[in-house]
């Protein structure tokens, strides 16, 4: 994988900055899914490795190990606070009783300095670098273990009257560590051995402030009479934790799936979550689409309808062989009612995500992009399918091994069947799509929707790529129906920072035509229009010097660690 450009490469003009990977799986829609679940496999997928969980202690998901290292962060920039704030306000009480040592240095303030030094060395520490939030965790522990005994230093440091009574305590060090377990977690085992570690320091306080004469406490049990409580509290924070690790591996358990366990959520949408997972046999990444129920019902209103466009999106998405179309792998539907399928994971940027961080595209690369999108769809229409929801979103743009500037056709959740024996499974009266991008037959809930229907949207798209911005710049889903239906859209060439020449104006204005009739009459026809237009060159080392300039490599994080568990029997079949 290159890191930089290759000699003599230039950007692409309309490059504003430079930008990383975005490893992701496009959603079309706003929105969010609610919980996860424990999804079994479909029959025929390769099936989970038997036992390879159980007797097991599993470690939380990164992501949530992620989040406590972040927690500890946080946790040393406030205890760094608190300990200036502590040795000022003791000042200061001081000061108000008449003592004269409060103007006086004292050797508890050495303490609490370096308690202070150590504190933000531990939050730079981990502010500053992407650690290992397993090892962060661990030094937590051993960060628990220095503040005990600074704390238990500072508390039997003073002389203590002859004949003070020795009383059980909870001391600050027992808070201390219950709140760790509960912030900051860890297994059981790492809590007991840090918690008794830290509860010792008081008891090691006050040896020390019997050897400096200090304070003679009387016999050496008196140590634990004074502090057995916060020994109590140890064995509070190992259930603690015990518990927050359960609650962590059921997240775990609940992000595996048949043969695949959820690693990254990648992003989010009107139907639910796309994640990144892990095939625990083969070497492969994907991405996981997760699907509430509800979620579609709420437009729907129907379960079997529900059901049967899930089925449809993800039979249709099978069925076509294009390599231009996302790869399906696996899907199916949990007993609670969950879709879920398994698609290839594609390293890259959808078009939309493109134009907006690095400017409209020249016309030798569009045209590039615009023919492998017309294999795409020549082959969904071939196979009496069409999108009806082309966009830039449901466009991605990958490295597929040596390749550069690969394009994949996503997201087939609002194809039509155009067989007439075909039931049609669209919502009746429902318009489906997205407005900006809308061909003017859908919007009116036409009949006459086929090939050409895709088209238009390509249209659109190419529009997009070329200019940086809509056919129609209208406020509101209404207006911008609308202005599909009625107004002409402006030549390309209009807009563009580039010299578009006249035969890819025509070609884009064609697919822009209100009557179908008027487009061109498919996407291979469109596509050999495209290749009689002299718009340049854009090879593939032209792509590949972009990509090492641009985005020169994957920088999504993978658990390694994390195994598999049973995956749940309990599943509806849809292959």
């Amino acid at each position: 994988m290159k890191t930089g450009p290759r000699p003599g490469c230039t950007a692409e003009a309309g490059v504003k900055s430079p930008a990383r990977v975005i490893c992701n799986f496009c959603l079309s829609h706003e929105g969010i899914m609610t919980n996860s679940q424990l999804i079994g496999p479909v029959p025929g997928s390769t099936p989970a490795e038997a036992g390879i969980s159980r007797g097991r202690v599993r470690s939380l998901p990164y992501d949530l190990l992620k989040e406590a290292s972040r927690r500890l962060e946080i946790m040393s920039l406030l205890a760094a606070a608190l300990w200036v704030l502590g040795t000022m306000g003791d000042r200061l009480a001081l000061r108000a009783m008449g003592n004269p040592i409060w103007s006086q240095w004292q050797t508890t303030d050495l303490i609490a300095g370096t308690s202070v030094l150590f504190s933000l060395a531990l939050f730079f520490y981990i502010r500053t670098g992407d650690r290992d939030p397993r090892y962060i965790l661990d030094l937590g522990q051993v960060y628990l273990v220095l503040m005990a005994l600074a704390l238990a230093l500072v508390i039997h440091w003073f002389p203590v009257p002859k004949g003070w009574p020795v009383s059980p305590m909870i001391s600050w060090i027992g808070a201390v560590v219950l709140m760790s377990a509960a912030i900051v977690p860890n297994p059981p085992m790492k809590t007991l051995v840090a918690g008794l570690i830290a509860v010792s320091m008081n008891p090691l306080g006050m040896l020390i402030a019997k050897a400096r004469g200090t304070w003679d406490f009387g016999s050496l049990s008196n140590v634990l009479v004074m502090h057995y409580p916060d020994y109590l509290m140890v064995g509070v924070a190992v259930l603690i934790s015990g518990v927050v690790m359960r609650l962590g591996q059921k997240v775990t358990q609940a992000r595996e799936m048949g043969s695949y366990r959820l690693v990254t959520l990648l992003g989010k949408g009107g139907m639910g979550e796309v994640w990144r997972a892990r095939h625990h046999m083969l070497a492969r990444d994907a991405a996981i689409k997760l699907i509430q129920p509800e979620m579609m019902s709420r437009t729907s209103g129907n379960a079997v309808l529900l059901r049967r466009r899930f089925e449809q999106e993800a039979r249709t998405t099978a069925s076509l062989r294009s390599p231009h179309t996302v790869e399906l792998y696996d899907f199916g539907v949990t007993k609670d009612g969950v879709f879920y399928y398994v698609m290839e994971l594609l390293d890259g940027i959808d078009l939309e995500t493109l134009v907006n961080k690095f400017g409209p595209l020249s016309p030798a690369r569009a045209v590039n992009i615009l023919r492998q999108i017309c294999r795409s769809l020549a082959d969904a229409h071939r196979h009496g399918l069409i999108h009806r929801d082309i966009k830039p979103t449901n466009i991605f743009l990958c490295r597929m091994g040596n390749e550069y500037d690969y394009v994949k056709v996503l997201d087939f959740g609002l194809v039509k069947v155009l067989d007439e024996n075909e039931t049609q499974i669209t919502v009746e009266g429902a318009t489906t799509g997205t407005p900006a991008y809308m061909a003017p037959e859908i919007a009116l809930g036409s009949s006459r929707v086929d090939q050409r229907t895709d088209l238009y949207g390509l249209g659109c798209v190419a529009y997009w790529m070329i200019t940086g911005s809509l056919v129609f710049e209208e406020k509101g889903a209404t207006a911008m129906i609308l202005a599909h239906l009625q107004k002409i859209p402006g030549l390309p060439s209009k807009k563009s920072q580039f010299n578009v020449p006249a035969c890819l104006d025509r070609a884009i204005m064609m697919c822009l035509a209100k009557e179908p009739t008027e487009r061109p009459a498919g996407a291979e026809v469109l596509a050999r229009v495209l290749e009689g237009c002299d718009v340049g060159s854009w090879t593939r080392e032209d792509a590949e010097c972009w990509w090492g300039a641009n985005m020169p490599e994957d920088t999504v994080h993978m658990d390694e660690n994390t195994q598999p568990a049973h995956a749940d029997p309990n599943v509806f079949p849809t292959l």
